[in-house]
């Protein structure tokens, strides 16, 4: 078995796990390019999934195909510490002047060009630490109120106009949305819903965790009614079987029944730990088929390197409170109540409260139902039981 051509190395050219059993999401999201640039009404999308289940690699490879589609795309990953107007300038920026920069001159596009100046309130934007002059006097009375729910509307819709001039349309993808304010998440809301309303080319395909529907629910009532909600998960029995046996067949190779069913017992099938057991277990066999024993002996590096990294980092931001929680968390089955953790840290559920909208703000934890609590990182009860002893 060559290291080197390990078929799960990020980058090794074989299919990645995260898109193995997604044909129905990018179905969806082939059928709202179709639509929107034919000029037809169809809804955009909003992926919800826990850690792992491989929503920035759908989100990446919907992004592609929007570019295939005569779309251009706006690809941001919304941080914690870092406003929504301040990620979209650079892009915008240069969207604007890709479309200035086709054949023939268009007064919607120098319109557009107008309107973001003034939205931007400055004759100058800074994209990776190199300020540009926009060379453009602002509209004015257009997007250059201040308020960011009546501006953003007016500035896509400028936008849209000057892409539709040109035969294009764009496509706005953000990761990790559930980062937005509150004030930021709903005026992306207003300013989608505009769109819809105009039937412009411009769409929106976030991507978050399992509490953002209820988010854009509490940003604009109507939201529920605006996007469609496609849920990424794990994957089933048989697709696990086949995101670890496809990309190994291309080296003539294979994994026993019983290798695939310790996997798939080990992984629940997310995506993530799919590939991390595959790559261990590819550098350990010594021959085809990959048996029992590899990958029991792939579970003793892939345990250690998934503590250290991918749940370390997540266990690493939390307050010594916020890690008790957690704790107690792993003690009980998932999803569990509230009452039931407060009740095993031996204080009033009330008390908990705070810790609790932490632990959702940081996006460890999230309601799956009334009541109910459930961790966001998959098999990130095992990690807490082994990271921290249970008195």
């Amino acid at each position: 078995m060559d290291r080197i051509l390990n078929p799960f190395s990020p980058g090794a050219g074989a299919p990645p796990p995260e898109l193995v059993g997604r044909g129905p999401i990018l179905e969806q999201a082939e059928v709202l390019f179709a639509r929107v640039i034919a000029g037809r009404t169809e809804r955009s999308m909003l992926m919800t999934g826990l850690r792992g289940v491989g929503k920035t690699v759908l989100l990446n490879e919907i992004a592609r195909m929007a570019s295939q589609t005569a779309f251009h795309t706006i690809y941001l990953e919304a941080p914690e510490d870092k406003g929504l107007p301040d990620m979209l300038a650079p892009k915008l920026r240069t969207l604007l002047y890709d479309l200035d920069r086709i054949q023939g001159i268009s007064e919607k596009v120098k319109r557009s060009l107008r309107v973001f100046r003034a939205w931007l309130g400055t004759p100058q934007v800074t994209v990776n630490d190199v300020t540009f002059g926009l060379g453009y006097d602002p509209e004015v009375g257009v997007a250059d109120s201040g308020d960011l729910e009546s501006d953003l509307g007016s500035l896509f819709e400028a936008i849209a106009e000057a892409a539709q001039d040109r035969g294009r349309g764009v496509a706005l993808l953000i990761d990790e949305v559930q980062y937005l304010s509150p004030v930021e998440l709903r005026a992306l809301i207003v300013a989608m819903h505009r769109m819809q309303q105009r039937r412009l080319p411009f769409v929106f395909v976030g991507a978050g965790l399992p509490t953002l529907p209820g988010l854009a629910g509490d940003a604009k009532s109507y939201a529920e009614r605006l996007f469609q909600y496609p849920v990424v998960g794990a994957l089933s029995k048989e697709h696990s079987f086949e995101a670890l046996v496809e990309p190994v067949q291309s080296l003539q190779a294979d994994f026993t029944e019983e290798a695939l069913e310790e996997i798939f017992s080990q992984t629940d099938g997310y995506p993530y730990f799919l590939q991390e057991w595959g790559y261990q277990c590819w550098n350990i066999a010594s021959a085809s088929p990959i048996n029992l024993d590899d990958v029991r002996q792939a579970t003793k590096r892939v345990i250690p390197r998934l503590d250290e990294s991918f749940f370390r980092v997540r266990y690493d931001r939390l307050t010594p409170a916020e890690r008790r929680y957690l704790r107690a968390m792993a003690e009980l089955p998932q999803p569990c109540k509230s009452g039931d953790v407060a009740s095993l840290l031996n204080v009033k559920t009330t008390s908990m409260g705070p810790i609790r909208a932490q632990l959702m703000s940081k996006g460890m934890v999230y309601s799956p139902a009334h009541g109910d609590l459930a961790y966001t990182v998959p098999l990130f009860g095992d990690f807490m039981r082994r990271a921290m002893p249970w008195p």
